[in-house]
């Protein structure tokens, strides 16, 4: 039996074996289960004592123990009153009282005055501020005034808290919250306030006028007494010399020159007309000869008395020379003297009604109110900066710890 031959079969490569699976290892927690730490105990704690403790004492001493305040409203401001002059009214420029405008230089003094020390001193002297504000300093020592040995830097300091000032520079307006633990007594410093600044504008009203007309006045009074010295000087001259006004005395003296050159001119005339006619034996040469010459030494007399003559050293001449030149002076003098006294009489008119224009005044446009319920101490205002503050604090320190912490 013939065995049939077997085709061989394909061999077939033996496929890879699959890696292994590594074995499953457990994944450990970034961070472990929260527990209650030490710190954060501390955390708790520092945030009721710097948060919670100051709200709740804040609370009980505002209810419990702060004393209610009363505030008395004031509103002013300073005003100029204008007033027209006598020559504003002739010219049709003034109408009487202008209306007043604001001076803004007086009530930046009175802004720091109400302030100041000085106020404080006669407010007291007036009210006893002490009193009306240690009234409930037993039951409120935080926001009461403390009299026990005070002075008067502590007493201006518990004033600057008491009385607030809200003042606008533009327009003038001033106006003041006063606190007091009585309403009727928050009225009455408001009340004296007001006094004591008109009484301020009132005495810087007064020193205006005076610095405006005080310089105006000297200079009147000089030249009041120039003008005396100079009219007396001129009398005595006139008393000496027996002139009265040596402006006729001299029209008399050339009305009578005058007439004498005329009367000169006529006799020469009438000696031209003799000597032509006449022989000199005539006696009428000689007589006319001799009233002519008679004229002529009058003319040069009266000549000699203006110190004329060709330098002539005449004693009647020089003096009436001078005597002339001494009334020219005088009358010189006296002129400047009343142009002088006629400006500083219209400077000084002048400066006293600019000094006019300077009259200030307190016009008040809120009179000092009365309250009816108080409004002050602000209680919730007051807790919720305690409350922030106090959170922030805390805030603020947990923070830094915890940088602080991360840090080692």
């Amino acid at each position: 039996m013939t065995e049939t031959p077997q085709t061989p079969q394909p061999t077939t490569a033996a496929a890879p074996a699959a890696p292994a699976k590594p074995a499953h290892k457990p994944i450990k927690p970034v961070a472990g289960p929260a527990r209650v730490r030490n710190r954060h105990l501390g955390l708790v704690v520092s945030f009721a004592v710097i948060t919670l403790l100051p709200i709740l004492l804040s609370a009980f001493y505002l209810w419990g123990r702060a004393a209610d305040q009363y505030a008395s409203t004031l509103g002013f401001t300073v005003r100029s009153e204008e007033v027209a002059t006598p020559a504003d009214m002739l010219s049709g420029l003034g109408g009487g009282l202008a209306g007043g405008g604001s001076a803004s230089r007086e009530t930046d003094i009175l802004y720091e005055f109400i302030r100041s020390q000085e106020m404080v001193r006669q407010v007291d002297a007036a009210l006893d501020l002490k009193t009306i504000y240690a009234r409930h300093h037993d039951s409120d020592p935080l926001l009461g005034f403390d009299p026990e040995g005070a002075t008067i830097e502590d007493l201006t300091s518990y004033w600057q808290r008491m009385v607030r000032i809200s003042y606008d520079s533009g327009t003038g307006l001033m106006e003041l919250l006063v606190l007091a633990f009585d309403p009727a007594d928050a009225t009455r410093i408001a009340e004296e306030i007001f006094e004591q600044g008109s009484t301020l504008i009132n005495q810087l009203s007064q020193i205006a006028r005076d610095d405006a007309t005080r310089y105006a006045q000297e200079d009147l009074l000089i030249a009041v007494d120039r003008l005396k010295y100079v009219r007396e000087a001129l009398t005595t001259f006139r008393l000496q010399n027996q002139i009265v006004d040596l402006t006729a005395d001299i029209q008399g003296q050339m009305g009578l020159l005058n007439t004498l050159q005329a009367q000169q001119a006529a006799a020469l005339i009438e000696f031209d007309l003799i000597s032509e006619t006449a022989s000199a034996s005539d006696p009428r040469v000689a007589q006319a000869r001799r009233r002519l010459e008679v004229i002529e030494a009058r003319i040069a007399e009266e000549r000699r008395k203006f110190g004329s003559g060709g330098g002539s050293a005449d004693p009647e001449g020089v003096e009436y020379a001078e005597t002339v030149a001494e009334f020219e002076r005088l009358t010189v003098d006296r002129e400047y003297a009343e142009n002088a006294y006629a400006l500083a009489l219209s400077a000084f008119d002048v400066a006293r009604g600019e000094a006019n224009r300077q009259s200030f005044y307190l016009a008040p446009y809120i009179t000092p109110t009365l309250a009816e319920k108080s409004q002050y101490p602000q209680r919730w205002l007051i807790l919720s900066l305690v409350a922030l503050f106090s959170f922030l604090i805390w805030a603020i320190t947990s923070l830094i710890y915890y940088a602080l912490r991360d840090r080692k």
